[in-house]
């Protein structure tokens, strides 16, 4: 039996057309959606002085400032994957963080978060939901106004940043 890897170049819906070349000639179509690489889900969000919206290409829009440090906005989401995963951040965050955290069915954390530092990391087993998180990391916050893009992806290389499939999750408060 032969397989067929097909990748698509952008997210969206396709189709694919497989046809054979014996006589009589079989042709069939196949309806196929591609995904983002990114498996972040995120919206507009707004509590602890920061508020997030989503540009029109996707990525987040920060503004505000914080009322405290470790204080911010946040999402939670069914964890799409197992196995290793990549998380990059491009833009200016400069007195922001931002990570990913693994959480258990109980909502308790499992391993470390990923962020920057420790960009490449195994999801635990376990995990049933991620938390995506931006706060200020600052003593005494300062007024915010960046886009960012937040990529986390399967593997252990990052790719250019894509949209994620859902960036119209409504988001929270981190407290």
């Amino acid at each position: 039996m032969t397989t067929i890897v097909i990748t698509g170049k952008q997210p969206g819906k396709t189709d694919v057309t497989i046809s054979s070349t014996v006589n009589p000639a079989i042709k069939t179509v196949v309806p196929v959606t591609v995904l983002s690489r990114n498996l972040l889900s995120y919206g507009p969000a707004s509590g602890n002085g920061l508020t997030a919206t989503v540009n029109s290409d996707g990525s987040l829009h920060i503004t505000g400032t914080a009322t405290g440090q470790w204080r911010g906005v946040s999402w939670k989401f069914p964890c799409p994957v197992q196995g290793t995963v990549k998380f990059s951040i491009t833009g200016g965050i400069s007195g922001l963080a931002c990570n990913v955290k693994c959480l258990d069915a109980n909502d308790n954390q499992l391993g470390e978060q990923i962020n920057n530092a420790n960009s490449v990391m195994a999801i635990p087993a376990g995990t049933v939901s991620l938390f995506l998180n931006i706060i200020s990391v600052e003593a005494t916050p300062t007024a915010q106004d960046s886009d960012i893009r937040v990529q986390l992806e399967s593997g252990d290389t990052a790719h250019d940043w894509m949209k994620p499939d859902k960036a119209d999750s409504s988001g929270g408060c981190n407290t």
